[in-house]
């Protein structure tokens, strides 16, 4: 053996080291099929789930799509209710023709009610300038008649 003892020999030889080469190379075959299963596995669930998310995509459009009829259906029915009711209600223009019509005829009565009432202030007003002379008039008639009656030389 040349010079080599027994207790220095480490134990490989060519046998041992291709039987664990051949576990090594058999183990990384084992670690590779496996790595490749899982793969496959998450490209699987990956096309999978791509799928899933297409059909909510698509159901997603499709409500959406379903919304907006129903938005513009019901605009619709409140641009006619709109329409239709516009003929129900008066105009600025209508109502100042109308109150511009009213005006004209109640200007007349205005007119006469205000006169009237001018008629019976000023003659209401007379009758109490009458009626202070009057009363002036008696005041002094009954002062004078005091002062006679007072300043008279008694008999």
């Amino acid at each position: 053996m040349s010079g080599e003892t027994e207790k220095s020999v480490s134990g490989w030889t060519t046998d041992t080291y291709a039987a664990h080469m051949a576990a090594l190379w058999a183990a990384q075959s084992r670690f590779e099929a496996e790595r490749d299963r899982r793969y496959a596995e998450i490209a699987l669930e990956r096309e999978r789930a791509l799928k899933i998310k297409e059909q909510a995509d698509r159901d997603a459009l499709g409500l959406a799509r379903e919304i907006q009829t129903y938005k513009d259906e019901k605009a619709n029915e409140l641009r006619e209710q709109i329409g239709s009711e516009r003929g129900l209600y008066a105009t600025k223009n209508d109502l100042v023709g109308v109150v511009e019509k009213l005006e004209a005829t109640i200007k007349p009565l205005a007119d006469y009610i205000a006169a009237d009432r001018g008629r019976g202030v000023g003659a209401s007003a007379v009758w109490g300038a009458i009626a202070l002379a009057v009363s002036l008039i008696l005041g002094l008639i009954s002062i004078a008649t005091f002062l006679f009656v007072t300043m008279r030389p008694t008999p």
